[in-house]
């Protein structure tokens, strides 16, 4: 059993590792705070269409819990864990409505959600799901909503930039607490700023943090005694919902937004390419499925019949958007959209760097697909091939892969902008040497343009 990396934060509630099994333990409080909870309708509503993760009381307690907690929850596991910061806007905007809309409920039934953090969310395929049972708690008389300015911070300042077309993504990546509201007004046009409903979200509580910053102050005293009360803070729930509801992200384009067009490919290729996919998918049940350089996720879905879930991995951040809002619409819950670039994946970051593991300790696929991204990676990114091999065979599955050889028009594009030195170590000898040293090749077929070589190669050992 081990505890969950970044769950130690809250003293009252803390979530263990049993296995498959994900457990929280709850102290005396925290359990008196579930047991409201549980006896509201809004909650019953929200486990039962999947907002909040299906949870459940238990008596079998494993003995390294037993006689220290006061209750323990099991949740249901969700299949893979993203971050805020691999999200798009998009997914970052639904997940911001689901805290204030699950914050707004609990209001009306005298609980209230003492953190608002995206890391409370996750994501089934396409639908949010908040996973923290801990952060609902009984509400206090005068007691404000201590979540604001995470709220503010991991949520509403991120979308704000994203919206005048600054990516919040390697703010979140390298700041794991969010954008201040100083540094968000900084970063925004004169008139944004300044317009009323971002000025009191962004500008006012720049002045206020700097003017209350040494204050020693009983602020919940404070309130109580102004007779702030929850109408007041549902009132505040409610103005931050029309200003994320409001907000836009409508780039007119982006590099490869417009891919699904495939004009590099003949009809004879994308069917053959298709064919080899979905024949390796199906060689066993997969439980997990990468697909780096998903794109419009055509791929991900041809190996949906033989796997339990897919992860659908571009990094061109308004592809995955166009990816989530088409899995949204069609109510899929198997393919987990990411935005994350192969070539910089995420890292251990927080706390001792545990607090947030790495995108491969919490990815662990069986079947990895990688088309059309060889290419980009050895001669747009300068990546030897013999890296790129060692890349895929770390993840220690089998593998689907795509080589477009250096006589292939999307390579040659590519590699007009580079030394002849890179462009020269791009070879099919090169890569076939750099794979048959650490994978078997089950399969390889050469598509009908024979500009581009497919394998399906098994880690060796």
């Amino acid at each position: 059993m081990q505890p969950a990396p970044g769950s130690w934060r809250d003293p009252s509630s803390r979530v263990f590792i049993d296995g498959d099994r994900v457990l929280r333990v709850l102290d005396t409080e925290a359990l008196a705070d579930f047991q409201a909870l549980v006896a509201t309708k809004f909650f019953q509503d929200a486990v039962a269409d999947g907002r909040i993760v299906a949870t459940k009381l238990i008596d079998d307690v494993p003995s390294e819990l037993a006689g220290t907690w006061a209750g323990v929850l099991e949740h249901e596991r969700i299949p893979v864990i993203t971050f805020p910061f691999e999200w798009t806007f998009s997914m970052l905007r639904d997940s911001a409505l689901l805290q204030l809309d699950l914050t707004e409920a609990a209001l009306a039934d005298g609980l209230i959600t003492k953190d608002a953090t995206p890391y409370n969310i996750q994501f089934v395929g396409s639908r949010p799901t908040f996973i923290d049972l801990g952060s609902f708690e009984r509400i206090a008389p005068g007691q404000p909503w201590f979540g604001y300015r995470q709220f503010c911070e991991q949520f509403l300042n991120p979308l704000l930039l994203q919206s005048r077309g600054i990516p919040y993504q390697p703010w979140l990546r390298g700041e794991l607490r969010g954008i201040t509201p100083a540094q968000c007004r900084a970063a925004l046009p004169f008139r944004t700023r300044n317009r009323p409903s971002v000025f009191v979200h962004v500008g006012l509580h720049a002045w206020a943090e700097r003017r209350f910053a040494n204050s020693t102050g009983d602020t919940t005293g404070e309130l109580r005694a102004a007779g702030f009360n929850p109408a007041i803070v549902r009132g505040q729930v409610r103005r931050l919902r029309k200003i994320v509801q409001r907000l836009k992200w409508e780039p007119r384009g982006s590099t490869w937004s417009n891919y699904t067009e495939r004009g590099h490919y003949t009809d004879a290729d994308l069917d053959a390419k298709e064919t080899f996919v979905r024949t390796a998918a199906a060689r066993q049940r997969r439980r997990q499925v990468l697909d780096i350089g998903a794109n419009d996720g055509r791929f991900s879905d041809a190996v949906l019949e033989h796997a339990d879930s897919v992860v659908a991995l571009d990094a061109d951040p308004l592809v995955v958007d166009h990816l989530y809002r088409s899995l949204r619409e069609r109510h899929d819950e198997r393919i987990v959209p990411v935005c994350m670039d192969i070539a910089s994946m995420s890292v251990p970051a927080g706390w001792r760097g545990q607090e947030r593991p790495g995108f491969t300790d919490r990815v662990k696929p069986d079947l990895v697909l990688a088309l059309a991204v060889v290419h980009h990676l050895a001669v747009t990114d300068s990546v030897p091939l013999d890296e790129v091999a060692a890349m895929l065979r770390d993840f220690g599955s089998d593998v689907v892969v795509e080589f477009p050889t250096p006589d292939d028009q999307m390579v040659r594009r590519l590699a007009r902008m580079k030394k002849a030195g890179v462009v020269d170590r791009y070879t099919l000898d090169v890569f076939e040497a750099a794979i048959e040293s650490r994978f078997e090749v089950i399969e390889r077929v050469t598509l009908p343009s024979a500009t581009r070589i497919l394998f399906h190669l098994q880690p060796r050992g």
